[in-house]
């Protein structure tokens, strides 16, 4: 898997790519800046790119910007980007349109070495990675017309935990429940939300979708 990265912090971008070449992973390119990024993307394609949020000239909102364009531009390629700090707006913005092949985590998530290959692999391969505090944060957002006020409280959880990226496995050990038990919520939130069988895009993340718009 190739991948590409653009952090403006020589420390946390030397790291990144130490984590990752000691995945397995091959760190094709690593930048400090959005617009040489974006130039490697177009001639030679990655698998998954890795931006900070925030990066040079103003640190306002190149790196968010670079990874819309990226979305735009090149569906195929999976984004991840990093942010210091919760930045929810930043957040709703990347994820607006599609959970398929993005991410959005906190720096401090990276510590968790695992955890953060796994959120690469999950995005390079189609999936979502949602960091949990942004998870819990939408949870307490909540609105009148809340699309998700069919579901039980258990079934909250467990969409809570596919948010995050969690398979059925991982919500039946997270919920102390069984295999089982965790493919019934499953369903059973599918069927609520009204998702069909027939649609081709991933079930899970049309759920995911629902949940950070609600």
């Amino acid at each position: 898997m190739q991948v590409a990265i653009a952090e403006d912090s020589v420390l946390l971008r030397e790291g990144l790519t130490r984590i990752l070449a000691s995945a397995g992973l091959d760190v094709v390119a690593a930048y400090d800046n959005a617009d040489d990024l974006l130039r490697y993307v177009r001639s030679v394609p990655p698998q998954v790119a890795i931006l900070d949020i925030r990066l040079p000239p103003t640190h306002k909102d190149e790196g968010i910007r670079a990874a819309l364009r990226i979305r735009e531009q090149h569906p195929e390629i999976g984004v991840l980007v990093l942010s210091q700090y919760l930045e929810l707006g930043l957040a709703l913005q990347l994820l607006s349109d599609s959970a398929e092949g993005v991410g959005y985590l906190l720096k401090d998530r990276i510590s968790d070495v695992d955890d953060f290959i796994d959120a690469v692999r999950r995005v390079a391969g189609g999936g979502s990675a949602v960091d949990p505090k942004i998870v819990s944060t939408l949870l307490k957002r909540r609105r009148d017309d809340d699309p998700l006020a069919a579901l039980t409280p258990r079934e909250r959880e467990a969409l809570e935990l596919m948010a995050t990226g969690a398979s059925n496995q991982g919500i039946a050990d997270a919920l102390t429940i069984t295999l089982r038990a965790a493919e019934k919520y499953v369903s059973g939130i599918f069927t609520k939300l009204g998702i069909p069988t027939t649609r081709n895009e991933s079930r899970r993340v049309l759920a995911v979708l629902l949940y950070l718009r609600a």
